[in-house]
């Protein structure tokens, strides 16, 4: 989804992760590595998204 820039699904997505158990800084970590395939621009707003979905409910 990250490299393709749909971004509108990928909060369903790290919402379905979280409760999965994969952690914050799991999520960071597969980000940063993809950043370098994607593009920076992608991942941020990547990064962004992940933010969203881990922020304290």
């Amino acid at each position: 989804m990250i490299s393709g820039g749909n971004f509108e699904q990928l909060p369903a997505h790290l919402k379905i992760d979280k409760e999965n158990g994969i952690t914050e800084a799991e999520i960071v970590e597969v980000i940063t590595h993809l950043s370098f395939y994607v593009g920076w621009p992608k991942a941020w707003s990547a990064m962004n998204a992940a933010k969203a979905a881990y922020r304290p409910e």
